[in-house]
């Protein structure tokens, strides 16, 4: 399964589309990654912590993407757009990844 964020593919043809589709991750922040996180944020840097959830949570959500796009019998997604959001003050993140599933064939 190909993802790309641009509306078409170099060396394919949309044949057909399949729809709109989504990926979407809720993820929760450890106590001790929140905590390091804190101490970060007071004295500067980056939180390695943090960084790691979100890798985690982007790829997970771009899974989902693709096994449902799969699952509706395309074979590449189209128009990637990769959302995030903080939820509330409950150490919650939300990655959403979406974009339109699509049959390609290769230009010849």
């Amino acid at each position: 399964m190909i993802s790309v964020t641009t509306p078409t593919l170099e060396n394919g043809r949309i044949v057909e589309y399949k729809g709109i589709i989504f990926g979407e991750v809720v993820a929760g922040i450890n106590f001790i990654k929140d905590f390091g996180a804190s101490i970060r944020n007071i004295v500067g840097g980056r939180s390695a912590g943090y960084e790691e959830e979100l890798v985690k949570a982007r790829n997970e959500a771009i899974a989902e993407m693709e096994a449902r796009a799969q699952q509706l019998g395309a074979n590449a997604v189209v128009g990637v757009d990769i959302d995030y959001e903080t939820f509330g003050n409950a150490g919650m993140i939300i990655v959403t990844a979406s974009g339109t599933a699509v049959v390609v064939q290769n230009k010849e």
